[in-house]
């Protein structure tokens, strides 16, 4: 099965290739690996405010489910 892990970051990245995954469960490992690796290769990034949102649809556009991740300073930490 073809699904495609479209992420918004601030900016759209839609996944117009997809990825071949067995099933739906498949599918959420995929997206989280694919998630940790963006999370590791751009740690400060996510840190500039914007939430980072991961929708995986299946081929036809359905989507599936979403992944999302917000990072928020504590009040105590903001002068930091």
């Amino acid at each position: 099965m073809i699904f495609h892990f479209n992420v918004h970051d601030g900016t759209e990245h839609p996944d117009t290739l997809g990825t071949d995954c067995a099933d739906l469960a498949g599918a959420r490992v995929e997206a989280v690996q694919r998630i940790g690796r963006m999370l590791m290769e751009d740690a400060a990034r996510f840190w500039t405010g914007d939430d980072w949102t991961m929708t995986v649809t299946d081929a036809s556009g359905l989507s599936m489910f979403s992944l999302c991740f917000t990072a928020t300073l504590a009040p105590a930490a903001r002068g930091h």
